[in-house]
């Protein structure tokens, strides 16, 4: 793909640009090539080259001039913020719901102040929100007027963590030994506060209390029916957010009681509960050891319960569960010994997520346990069917690679 040009829409620069850009460069071959013999030639080249380049730095100074001049005159005035006047790069929303780019409402709070800009208002916390809606709005207008808008990750190292997001953090997980309402009402924040902010996600790596704390609702109840599936799905939601940070992992995994909540949840709750646990066991086994943890807390038997239900919207995260635990040994064991091969082969045979459950059925392979149970339940008519199957890609001339042969080497 061709990069776009600093003049391109105008066809009378660029075409001098190009100009300048040839003489420059013919002056600065010129220039390299010369031995010396000439002194005289050598400096006139010298000087025209940085005349050159010169008038070519005033082109591009002038078109980025002309540019920031049209957008702001054909800019909407709700894409602009308030603070710069200009198009909006990453608009945020703050605590009093108004929007502003970011780096520009970052530098006021960095400055000390407490308010939004705008109204006065005080500000209850210093999270900024990105506001998706008006960024599609404004990538769109830019598409139509032929304007690039810059890419809103260079503003993320900007995005730091203030005392008074700390002091909000803080206040969340109060309220998880608070009242019902209490908790539901900052278990929602915390499951949106760690989906959009990595920053809010490495604040609870600050303190080995703070997922305690999160889970206190959920481990203090005597049983999972008195818990309310909202409040479960955004806890077990919010344990998902904080696994995907790499940072995280390892100590997530081993607060005791993560795992035994995830196992609980699988079992129980909204089905985007349990599909929510399959995934934060998926990206807690990422570690070694942490593979070694969760076999050993039994979680194997209560994904392989939720595969076997095939629900849809779940079997994917657990599938890639079950495998990514089944990569050590001593778990390949457990699976089989928790009914892995049976539920699997059932599965392929109704042709659901067929390559990712052949891939842990490829991987169970080396167990002597699996195999024997594979020839039993008739393993290999199956894999014959679907070979077939798949030799209609071959003679079509498509390339159709999948966990099949690990099974017969």
């Amino acid at each position: 793909m061709a990069k776009t040009g600093v003049f391109e829409g105008d066809p009378a620069m660029a075409a001098k640009a190009n100009e300048l850009k040839k003489d420059l460069q013919r002056l600065v071959k010129a220039i390299l090539e010369d031995d010396d013999a000439d002194e005289n030639f050598n400096a006139e080249a010298i000087d025209r080259a940085t005349q050159t380049l010169l008038a070519l730095k005033d082109f591009k100074s002038k078109r980025s001039v002309s540019l920031k001049l049209r957008e702001h005159l054909a800019c909407p005035e709700e894409f602009r913020c308030p603070l710069s006047k200009e198009l909006m790069r990453d608009p945020v929303v703050v605590a009093s719901g108004l929007t502003y780019d970011r780096p520009f409402i970052q530098r006021w709070l960095k400055a000390g102040h407490q308010t939004c800009p705008q109204t006065q208002q005080v500000l209850s916390h210093t999270l900024l929100t990105p506001n998706l809606l008006i960024r599609e709005m404004i990538s769109q207008w830019c598409k139509n007027n032929g304007t690039q808008l810059p890419d809103p990750t260079q503003y993320s190292n900007e995005d730091g963590i203030t005392e008074a997001d700390r002091d909000h953090f803080i206040s969340l997980l109060e309220k998880m030994s608070s009242t019902l309402s209490d908790q539901k009402e900052a278990a929602r924040e915390l499951r949106l506060l760690t989906k959009r902010m990595p920053s809010f996600r490495a604040l609870f790596g600050e303190s080995v209390d703070a997922i305690p704390q999160l889970l206190n609702p959920l481990s203090q109840s005597r049983s999972q029916s008195d818990i309310p599936t909202d409040l479960q799905e955004d806890l077990i939601t919010t344990v998902l957010n904080l696994s995907i940070h790499d940072n995280n992992k390892k100590f997530v995994a081993e607060t005791p009681m993560v795992i035994p909540l995830l196992m609980d949840a699988l079992r129980s709750g909204t089905i985007q509960t349990r599909t929510n646990a399959a995934a934060a066991l998926f990206t807690l086994s990422a570690l070694d050891s942490s593979k070694s943890l969760i076999g050993k807390s039994g979680a194997l038997k209560p994904l392989i319960e939720l595969l076997e239900e095939g629900h849809p919207l779940a079997m994917k995260d657990v599938a890639s569960a079950i495998f990514n635990l089944c990569i050590i040994h001593e778990n390949k064991a457990r699976a089989v010994r928790d009914g892995a091969v049976r539920v699997i082969l059932k599965k392929i045979m109704n042709r659901m997520h067929v390559d990712e459950l052949l891939a842990i059925l490829a991987m169970l392979s080396g167990n002597p346990m699996a195999v024997e149970e594979m020839g039993e339940l008739g393993v290999i008519s199956c894999l014959l069917s679907i070979i077939r199957e798949n030799s209609v890609c071959s003679e079509q001339g498509e390339l159709h690679c999948n966990p099949l042969c690990n099974l017969f080497q």
